[in-house]
């Protein structure tokens, strides 16, 4: 989105130029400029995780009184887009930048707030409707959001894609191990020849294995289920 017209927009640092068309705002631009490191943006599963807690805090939030319906209807509308990756070009920024994801968190909010505006019959940039700060990051940080996106995007990867994939190995080397039983080799330890085993039992060891690991990735769903959601910024107060 670089070159065109552009926006000023403007938050507690200061006014910052961005691109007319660009959902995100000042502090999003900002991080762009302090941080072009690699080149590297964030995965669609990640951003899809974003989204995912966004839409579900506006929902929590509502339901404890303190967002109203009305912001509560656009933020989870907007959220969705997020999920659905519709927005996904309003996400530029490198993997690479603050320790705790500010950056990618403070982008998602504004990405939103001003989607929010858009569906509202708001310009771009107007916070009037939906705020990225207080009313999209309502009871969050950052210090729980990208941690909790992290765990949410691996679980789901680990259960849609890893899962799968481990299962159709396992099945496949327990079938070249039937097919390998009557094959003798020499067994090899200590980079020496040893004793003859049959090259169906090695194939069988391989499949074990890869059904452990299977069964690891299974324990490490759950353990992956447990957010930092709530916890916000360190500290006692």
């Amino acid at each position: 989105m670089s070159g065109g017209a552009t926006r000023m927009e403007k938050d507690s640092m200061g006014e910052m130029s961005v691109p007319a068309t660009a959902l995100y705002g000042a502090s999003t631009q900002r991080a762009i400029i302090n941080f072009p490191v690699s080149g590297y943006r964030f995965s669609r599963e990640f951003i899809r995780a974003l989204g995912l807690i966004k839409w579900a805090a506006a929902q929590a939030n509502h339901d404890l009184g303190l967002l109203d319906a009305h912001r509560c209807a656009l933020i989870v509308q907007a959220a969705e887009e997020v999920i659905d990756g519709k927005l996904d070009e309003h996400f530029p920024l490198d993997i690479f930048q603050t320790g705790s994801g500010t950056s990618t968190n403070t982008n998602a909010n504004e990405v939103i707030a001003n989607r929010c505006a858009q569906l509202a019959g708001k310009p771009i940039g107007s916070r009037e409707v939906v705020h990225p700060n207080d009313h999209v990051n309502m009871g969050q940080s950052s210090n729980d959001v990208i941690p909790s996106a992290i765990h949410i995007s691996a679980a789901e990867q680990l259960k849609k894609r890893l899962a799968p994939a481990l299962e159709k190995l396992h099945d496949a080397l327990e079938t070249k191990a039937k097919e390998f039983w009557e094959i003798i080799k020499i067994g090899r330890t200590h980079l020496m020849d040893a004793t003859p085993v049959r090259l169906g039992q090695e194939f069988s060891g391989y499949a074990q294995q890869v059904a452990y690991a299977r069964e690891r990735a299974e324990k490490a769903i759950d353990i992956l289920r447990e957010l930092a959601l709530g916890g916000t910024a360190v500290g006692t107060g």
